[in-house]
């Protein structure tokens, strides 16, 4: 708590409701946040709840925060099959990384309908052709620490780190890499089976590998649009500060649906229109709405 308020108190004059507001990470949670606002709000002289995002609901937090990320995961994948055609009731997922992001996905896929065959966390890598519980996993690593040993499931390696990349290239229609970047390369982008790969995490996928997994003809919904379901709903608590009115969990889901939603398709449909993948599709898409903002602002002075 000491850190963190000395942190927030040198940061204050560069941080605002109007200026930039900072969101959560790793190994940061509600109470993290909570200290960051009110040391801010202690210098400024009055309650400022939109100076953060991520906070616990009784200082102001949006309701789905939590959840967020994975949510958002959840629409596009909805998306995606649906153009893809692939049913999801019919289809099998693997997930890499069972923290927030891991867990919340593998949770979400399997209410539409996928069967979990597959996740993983820093200590291990289970396997059960018949499909996974995921609460019930939540439950045994929160117990043990680790994925690893669950009841009925196999490792796929008792190296840890070999586990994690046999998980990458399991015979699945959908992949879900959600731990850390850079697992998904040259040297394994030809093995990968999956038609559909979701990113969770940031940067999971290098540009060599994007080139091969392209080439066969693989789908990647990359992290700036999969992932953005988070970011998203701190945009929504920052309204919802700014305004002090507080949405219902119904409300922030159907607004994020509807963002998500038309976030993909207008991706999907750039990278239809110029013949390449999601990801450079995404940033296609970014420019061109950044270029066409400055010509209608144009210069000055």
């Amino acid at each position: 708590e000491r850190l963190t308020r000395r942190y927030a108190y040198e940061i204050a004059p560069i941080i605002g409701v109007d200026i930039d507001i900072p969101a959560p990470d790793v190994y940061t949670n509600p109470q993290t946040m909570a200290w960051i606002m009110d040391t801010y709000s202690m210098i400024k002289g009055y309650p400022e709840p939109g100076v953060i995002t991520g906070k616990p609901l009784e200082l102001g937090g949006s309701e789905g925060r939590e959840e967020a990320t994975a949510r958002g995961l959840q629409y596009v994948t909805e998306e995606a099959i649906r153009v893809m055609k692939i049913d999801p009731k019919k289809s099998k997922v693997a997930i890499q990384g069972y923290g927030n992001a891991g867990y919340f996905s593998a949770k979400f896929m399997h209410e539409l309908g996928m069967k979990v065959v597959a996740v993983s966390d820093t200590k291990g890598a289970i396997y059960n052709p018949d499909g996974l519980d995921p609460d019930k996993v939540l439950e045994h690593k929160q117990k043990t620490g680790s994925v690893a040993g669950f009841p009925g499931s196999t490792l796929l390696d008792k190296d840890p780190v070999k586990a994690n990349e046999k998980l990458l290239e399991l015979d699945v229609d959908v992949l879900i890499p959600a731990a850390v970047e850079n697992v998904i390369t040259d040297k394994n982008a030809d093995n990968i089976k999956a038609r559909l790969i979701v990113e969770a995490a940031n940067g999971p996928t290098t540009p060599e590998a994007d080139d091969i997994l392209h080439e066969r003809g693989v789908t990647i919904v990359p992290d700036i649009l999969s992932n953005a379901g988070g970011v998203t709903v701190s945009y929504y608590e920052w309204i919802q500060a700014r305004t002090r009115e507080w949405w219902d969990i119904e409300t922030v889901r159907k607004k994020l649906r509807a963002r998500m939603a038309k976030s993909f398709n207008d991706v999907y449909n750039m990278h239809k229109e110029l013949k390449v993948d999601m990801r450079t599709a995404a940033l296609a898409l970014a420019v061109k709405r950044v270029v066409r903002a400055m010509e209608l602002r144009g210069i000055w002075p």
